[in-house]
């Protein structure tokens, strides 16, 4: 079945990125103006320390595209992702870092087979332009999610996703649970499809993850991931005589 769009939100996490900020409007603006959808930016500042919020203001003085919430202090992607989820006015939300390493150009094709019947579709890195290290990291921790969580999904870590806004304000909110999306959006029943996108080098700005911290975090989640899984309601209602 497929699906229609009335307005798509861009949620992007916004932590001590006022390097690219400006270049990220940009792009975006460039990549959707042909899209015959209304659409948004909702950026959620996640307590950033340098110029990120000014720039954020400045913008949506400039453009009432723009639309932003700051948090007081710093929570982490996970909190930024739900606040968008919530306050975000679109019915079809599109996530992305701020950093520029996701490519803005390939949304509307991941639109297009949103539109074609799936109800959430993923960015896979299939070249990406990190550290060697990071790179074996990923692949091992991508391993580990989808032998314990019975998936087969290539890159559960690209933050560029498209996703029914319905059926993402139904996901279980907690810390962590950016990393388990595709997941948690199958249990909400959502139809996934995983889609090739580019994938840039960090040229502006500084990297907010660490390794061996995410590891052990991840390895925690999973196994509350697992559980939801095991213990999930699902019914289909056959008669009934409500009116």
């Amino acid at each position: 079945m497929k699906n229609t769009i009335s307005k798509i939100s861009i949620i992007i996490p916004v932590y001590n990125e006022s390097e690219n900020l400006k270049d990220l409007y940009a792009e975006v603006c460039t990549s959707l103006e042909t899209l015959p959808y209304s659409w948004e930016f909702f950026f959620v500042d996640d307590g950033s320390s340098d110029t990120s919020l000014q720039i954020l203001q400045d913008l949506a003085d400039q453009d009432q595209r723009v639309r932003y919430i700051s948090f007081e202090c710093n929570k982490g992607q996970s909190a930024a992702f739900a606040a968008g989820f919530c306050y975000a006015s679109g019915d079809v939300l599109v996530t992305m870092d701020a950093d520029l390493q996701n490519d803005p150009a390939d949304i509307p094709a991941m639109l297009a087979l949103y539109v074609q019947g799936a109800d959430m579709v993923i960015g896979w890195r299939a070249k990406r332009q990190d550290t060697l290290i990071k790179r074996y990291a990923s692949r091992i921790a991508n391993w580990i999610r989808n032998t314990i969580s019975h998936e087969q999904v290539q890159d559960t870590g690209c933050s560029l996703k498209v996703m029914r806004a319905d059926l993402a304000r139904k996901i279980p909110m907690f810390t962590g649970m950016h990393r388990f999306l595709p997941t948690l959006m199958k249990l909400e029943g959502a139809v996934v499809q995983e889609v090739q996108v580019h994938h840039r080098p960090r040229n502006k700005g500084i990297s907010k993850y660490g390794i061996w911290d995410r590891a052990f975090a991840s390895a925690y989640d999973l196994l509350a991931v697992r559980w939801m899984q095991k213990r999930h309601i699902s019914y289909r209602i056959g008669k009934t005589n409500i009116r």
